[in-house]
C-alpha cells in the first residue's frame, strides 16, 4: 500500500515538471505576435559571396563557337596520319588544310583516272552528236555520185543485153551478168547513201547512250573527289588550335585528331536553378567571379536554354543538392573579360545575373 502511494506521488511530480517546461518553451515574448518565426531566405550556393541581389549560378568558360574536336573523316576506319600542318596555338582560317592521311596520294590518283574517263566520254558524245566531219561528208557524196554513174551504166548494159536476146544476137549468160551488175551497183549506191545519212545526223539512241556514259563518268569523278576529301582534314571555322591529339605517323582513332575553337568571342555557360528561371530574360547584365582574379568581369545574358536537366557543375558547397535541376544559359563576356579568359576554356566560374530594376 505504501509502495503504491509512492508511485502515484512520483507520477504527479513528473507531470508538473513537464507542464512547467512546456509552458516555458511555448511562452511568447512581450510584443512578438504569435506564430512560427519566418524561414530564412534560400540563396543559391554560387551566389554566396557576390554583392547585390540577383540569380546566382555556377558556370564554365567556353568559346561561343564551342570547342570543335576534329577526327578522321573516314568514320571508324583507323588511318595513319601522314602530315600534320599545324601546331597548338596556331590561328587558322576557315577551309584551311590541317592534316593529311596516308591514303591521300592513292585517292588523288583515283581522281585523275576518273577525270580522264570523263574527258573520254564527253569526247565520244561530241563525236556522236557531230556525226561526220565536213571532209568526210564531202567524200561520201563524191562516192555516191560515182556509184550512181556506175549504176546507170550497168542498167544501160543490162537493157541492151535484154533487147538483143529475142533476135538471137545476144547470149543469155551475158544478159544475166549485166542484170546482176546493175543490181549490185544499185545496192552499193544505196549503202553509200545510208552512210551519208549517218554522217550527216546522229541517231537518238546513240546520243542517249553517249549521255548515259558521260553521267556515269561524272558520278565516278564526284565519288573519287569525295573519297580524296576524306583523306584530308580542313578547318570548319576560323579559329585557334587548342590541343593536338595525334602526331605524324600515329593511328587516328576515336579520340580524334585535334581540338580548335574561335577565341575571338567567349561565353560563360551557366546552370541556373529551375526555380530562378522565371526571373531571367535576354539582355540582363551579369557579373563573373573568376577564381584567382581580384576583379569581377561583366557579361550579358544572350541565350536561355530550352531543357531542364540535372546539374553537371560540381560545386564545393557540402550542403548543396547534388541532384538539383537546372537550365543552361549562355552569357557573352565583355571584351576585357574575353582577353583575360581566352586561354581558360572550361574553367569554372561564379555567375550573378542582375534582375531588372523595378520602378517605384
Amino acid at each position: 500500500m505504501k509502495r503504491s502511494l509512492l508511485m502515484i506521488l512520483l507520477a504527479v511530480a513528473g507531470a508538473g515538471v513537464g507542464a512547467g517546461a512546456t509552458w516555458k518553451l511555448t511562452a511568447q515574448e512581450p510584443g512578438r505576435p504569435p506564430g512560427p518565426p519566418p524561414a530564412p531566405p534560400v540563396i543559391s550556393p554560387a551566389a554566396r559571396g557576390l554583392q547585390g541581389p540577383g540569380v546566382g549560378a555556377l558556370g564554365r568558360v567556353e568559346p561561343q563557337s564551342r570547342i570543335r574536336r576534329l577526327a578522321a573523316p573516314g568514320g571508324m576506319n583507323l588511318n595513319r596520319l601522314s602530315r600534320l600542318l599545324v601546331a597548338e596555338g596556331d590561328v587558322v582560317r576557315e577551309g584551311q588544310l590541317l592534316a593529311e592521311f596516308a591514303d591521300a596520294s592513292l585517292k588523288d590518283a583515283e581522281v585523275l583516272r576518273a577525270e580522264a574517263a570523263l574527258t573520254e566520254a564527253r569526247a565520244n558524245l561530241e563525236r556522236t552528236i557531230a556525226a561526220g566531219r565536213p571532209s568526210e561528208i564531202a567524200s561520201q557524196r563524191a562516192r555516191i555520185a560515182s556509184l550512181t554513174a556506175q549504176e546507170e551504166n550497168a542498167r544501160r548494159e543490162a537493157s541492151r543485153s535484154d533487147r538483143l536476146l529475142p533476135s538471137g544476137a545476144g547470149a543469155e549468160a551475158v544478159a544475166e551478168r549485166n542484170r546482176y551488175a546493175a543490181a549490185r551497183a544499185a545496192a552499193d549506191r544505196a549503202e553509200a547513201q545510208a552512210a551519208l545519212e549517218t554522217l550527216s545526223s546522229a541517231r537518238p539512241e546513240d546520243i542517249q547512250l553517249g549521255e548515259s556514259r558521260v553521267a556515269s563518268a561524272e558520278a565516278t569523278l564526284a565519288k573519287a573527289i569525295a573519297d580524296a576529301a576524306l583523306s584530308r582534314v580542313y578547318a570548319p571555322i576560323a579559329g585557334t588550335i587548342l590541343r593536338i591529339l595525334a602526331r605524324t605517323g600515329d593511328q587516328v582513332g576515336n579520340d580524334g585528331l585535334l581540338e580548335m575553337a574561335d577565341l575571338t568571342r567567349m561565353d560563360v555557360v551557366a546552370e541556373v536553378y529551375e526555380t530562378d528561371v522565371p526571373r531571367l530574360s535576354v539582355g540582363l547584365p551579369a557579373e563573373i567571379l573568376v577564381p584567382g582574379e581580384p576583379r569581377h568581369f561583366t557579361a550579358t545574358l544572350r541565350e536561355i536554354g530550352w531543357q531542364i536537366r540535372r546539374t553537371t557543375q560540381a560545386g564545393t558547397d557540402p550542403v548543396a543538392a547534388v541532384d538539383a535541376r537546372t537550365l543552361e544559359v549562355r552569357l557573352t563576356l565583355s571584351e576585357d573579360a574575353r582577353v583575360a579568359l581566352a586561354r581558360r576554356s572550361n574553367m569554372q566560374v561564379q555567375v550573378a545575373i542582375r534582375p531588372p530594376e523595378r520602378a517605384d
